[in-house]
């Protein structure tokens, strides 16, 4: 999340807070695409994490690309701790550990998406490569152990460093040693959010497992292919993962709220000073649980972008599932789901697919991913099969849209490195483990010197 809202406005009923879902939908040609990518900082001379301070620190590449795009800076105590487009499409923002990360603007096309991206990543080399810096794209932190990684002067983190420890046992290692890749989408009504919430959360393991990208912890191999999926397992499992409401085929946006509702806060924001409100949930908060504070607006919409399901509801959904990882794949994640879910007969196709797993069948597949990938059941076929199934559909829904670019070329292109995988049978991580045992004779740094932007 880029910056956190203030609007001041009182919480006087509940419609307020149903607006903050359901005033989400738009008619079909107004549908865009946000593209998030995060990235791991490092110094080429020796593969050591970037910290905040110093000339050649996050800091400096923040100040760098606020001269580079004439962005706005966003501060939180004196520090500049990202960077907002002046027409507000678009933010730089900072993940406690010092991730990079992009959150795109609402684009129509997937082509616009890579465009950007590649926009992005070029511009950052050109602030970085002079401060003998570079960035990775990978799931999980390869090398540095959670003592050597730095943690950026974010207010909001220092509420979550306290309060993870007590909610999960992987919270900090979420916050600090991972990265993703995400895609916002839209929705035309609460029909078609319910349909898209159901399609996606029951297909985000699989997405996961596609993904698969993090094999490495602190220099050796983890005994996993997606570390990142691992840690989800067990981070605030009241606020994250997976929960039976977002696969019922009684949700809407009136029961979210009430979901939402029911989790714990991590903070409001008063006269730009973040105060701790971990000890109650949002409900509690609107009966009058913190004294002498009013909730507004800003309050909910700040909570609601602090819950962590694997597909999370706001006025858009979040694809939360991905690994971080190459260029390639900054692009091919947005064209997957687009292809699922913003063409009617894909999704129609994309419900019948899944409409075979149960509750069951989903946790199991998301248990078994980040140890076993693509060979992980999905009730009682592999997660191969089904994101064989997965991508074609994909592949129809794009070839439906028919969005050319320049050269009459659609967007099926940008499926390829996901096709790769599902013809190979075999994930990212599991070739950067064959690296790391052949011709990288048990030497993480390579992976720095191969496989960064």
């Amino acid at each position: 999340m880029a910056r956190d809202t203030v609007d001041t406005t009182p919480l006087e009923d509940r419609a307020q807070l149903l607006a903050a879902v359901e005033d989400g939908c738009k008619p079909k040609d107004q549908w865009r695409i946000g593209t998030e990518h995060e990235k791991f900082g490092f110094y080429k001379s020796d593969f050591s994490p970037v910290p905040y301070e110093g000339d050649n620190g996050i800091r400096a590449v923040l100040e760098g690309m606020k001269a580079k795009t004439g962005w706005d800076p966003i501060i939180d105590a004196g520090n500049i701790i990202g960077l907002v487009a002046t027409d507000g499409m678009g933010a730089i923002s900072l993940e406690p550990g010092g991730q990079f990360e992009l959150s795109g603007a609402p684009l129509r096309t997937i082509h616009e998406t890579c465009r950007e991206s590649n926009r992005h990543l070029a511009q950052l080399r050109e602030v970085a490569e002079p401060m003998g810096m570079g960035f990775l794209g990978l799931g999980g932190s390869p090398k540095w152990s959670f003592a050597e990684t730095p943690q950026m002067p974010k207010s909001r983190y220092d509420i979550m460093r306290a309060y993870m420890p007590k909610v999960g046992s992987h919270g900090l290692d979420m916050m600090h040693r991972t990265c993703t890749i995400q895609v916002n989408l839209d929705f035309s009504s609460e029909a078609d959010m319910r349909t898209k919430m159901q399609v996606s959360t029951k297909l985000q393991a699989v997405a996961s497992a596609l993904f698969a990208n993090s094999p490495f912890t602190e220099g050796k191999p983890n005994g996993l292919l997606s570390w990142r999926s691992e840690i989800w397992r067990d981070t605030d499992n009241q606020r994250a993962g997976l929960h039976n409401l977002m696969m019922d085929d009684s949700l809407t946006f009136e029961k979210y709220v009430d979901w939402a509702l029911s989790c714990p806060m991590y903070f409001i924001m008063r006269n730009g000073v973040y105060i701790d409100c971990t000890h109650i949930t949002f409900k509690e908060f609107l009966d009058g649980g913190l004294e002498g504070e009013v909730a507004n607006e800003g309050d909910w919409t700040n909570h609601l972008g602090t819950l962590f399901p694997d597909v999370r509801l706001k006025k858009f959904l979040e694809m939360r599932g991905a690994d971080g990882g190459p260029w390639r794949r900054i692009c091919a994640l947005p064209a997957l789901w687009v292809g699922l879910l913003y063409d009617e007969g894909a999704l129609a196709d994309a419900k019948t697919l899944t409409d075979e797993l149960s509750f069951d069948d989903v946790r199991a597949m998301r248990d078994a991913v980040p140890t076993h990938g693509l060979k992980a059941p999905a009730g009682n076929r592999t997660v191969l099969e089904l994101a064989r199934d997965m991508l074609q559909i994909s592949h129809q829904g794009l070839t439906a849209r028919g969005e050319m670019n320049d050269q009459g070329v659609d967007e099926n292109h940008f499926l390829a490195p996901l096709d790769e995988v599902v013809a190979l049978g075999e994930t990212q991580a599991e070739r950067l483990l064959k690296q790391f045992s052949s011709n990288w004779d048990g030497d993480i740094n390579h992976i720095f010197e191969e496989y960064a932007y």
